[in-house]
């Protein structure tokens, strides 16, 4: 069996989890409606939202459930932009390059289909964001802010306190995409003073196909999807075992062992390769993150090698038609496109093991002496060696 560190991409469900969405799926029943089986299923739906509020530090009024964080983030973002349009133009989105494709993307379509004006602050080469830059460009036509709690590829965590602040005195809304930092870094909504914070539930343990998008009682949305107003922003008859199983995830988040075991692995890592690169914050970064590059390697070679030595990883990077591309988040850094086309992210979850993570290093060798050969070799091919 393969021994599974991509835990930034998704995480196992627990026994515990599956029963209870097991279950959940078993009973019939529409939320909306009012009969005794359907109150028995908002009935579950809210407990479940109940739970998840609470481990996130929001009233479980303020939780919208979503399909999903890519949808949290496009409704936060499109939502609090239109909601802001009034008599006072407010164009401009302040956000950074190294945000995940969710954000980006939903960026891009408000600039293009919505006039909306999109202020790029830089990041510093651990991917922090420029507060300076930050301060500076924040005016009266700033919509919002959006940025990453903590950094999906790099394990970056962002100043969040210090960025809500700086946004307030001009009274800019912000929101988070906490999907990374949530289950690895003790979250309250209430206390960071955030306007929306999005959230995934198979990132903690949960399905995929559920999420939530966490609005501040002071904060306005405008919705996405209409047609029964059965959420403060969102209309759709909601998934009660979805919820359900999300809510039983919420419950079991433990901040354990991840961070020692992620420094053991730093360590042998750098201990067996010399020459590879932690990137990202070395002290400000998620407790189960370990993003490396490797000169002379490209990583995608060393993911399909180590996925035959069978070891479950990610380059963090995108592919389009089959044409490898250098991670957006690691050029925005600074890197260029050889250095960031040599990434390889190992990312670590509450069940892993000392024994996987010194297996992993113990084949981590081989894989990259391989993929630099392969490597060297098509650069020969290039050069008509």
């Amino acid at each position: 069996m393969a021994i599974y560190l991509d835990h930034a991409a998704t995480t196992p469900m627990s026994t515990a989890v599956i029963s209870s969405y097991a279950d959940a799926l078993g009973l019939v029943g529409n939320p909306s409606s009012i009969h005794s089986q359907g109150q028995n299923a908002k009935r579950m739906l809210e407990e479940a939202r109940e739970s998840v509020a609470a481990s996130v530090g929001a009233d479980s009024v303020e939780v919208t459930f979503t399909s999903g964080g890519t949808e949290a983030v496009n409704l936060a973002i499109k939502g609090l932009y239109w909601a802001r349009q009034g008599d006072i133009p407010r164009p401009r989105i302040l956000s950074t390059r190294a945000e995940h494709h969710a954000t980006i993307d939903a960026l891009e379509w408000l600039e293009q289909h919505e006039g909306a004006v999109i202020d790029w602050v830089p990041v510093s080469p651990a991917g922090r964001i420029d507060l300076k830059y930050l301060e500076a460009a924040l005016a009266d036509d700033v919509a919002l802010v959006t940025t990453l709690w903590a950094n999906n590829e790099v394990g970056t965590i962002q100043p969040i306190d210090s960025i809500v602040a700086l946004a307030a005195a001009h009274g800019v809304p912000v929101h988070s995409d906490a999907v990374s930092a949530y289950g690895y870094l003790g979250i309250d909504f209430h206390a960071s003073k955030l306007a929306a914070m999005s959230i995934s539930a198979h990132k903690i343990g949960g399905p995929v196909g559920i999420g939530a998008l966490v609005i501040a009682r002071s904060a306005t949305v405008t919705p996405l999807i209409h047609g029964g107003n059965q959420q403060r922003a969102r209309s759709g008859t909601m998934d009660s075992a979805g919820a359900v199983a999300f809510g039983v995830a919420a419950g079991l988040i433990e901040f354990d062992r991840v961070r020692g075991m992620r420094d053991r692995l730093v360590d042998a890592v750098h201990a067996a390769i010399p020459e590879a690169i932690l990137r990202g914050d070395p002290v400000d970064r998620l407790p189960g993150n370990a993003h490396f590059t490797f000169p002379g390697c490209e990583g995608d070679s060393l993911l399909f090698l180590l996925d035959v030595a069978g070891f479950s990883v990610s380059t963090g990077s995108a592919c389009q038609a089959g044409v490898p591309e250098a991670s957006h988040v690691l050029l925005a850094m600074g890197l260029d496109e050889p250095t960031a086309r040599g990434a390889l992210r190992i990312t670590l979850g509450h069940q892993t093991t000392a024994a996987e993570v010194d297996a992993f290093v113990d084949a981590l060798p081989a894989a990259v002496s391989r993929a630099r050969s392969a490597g060297y070799a098509d650069r020969d091919t290039q050069l008509g060696h």
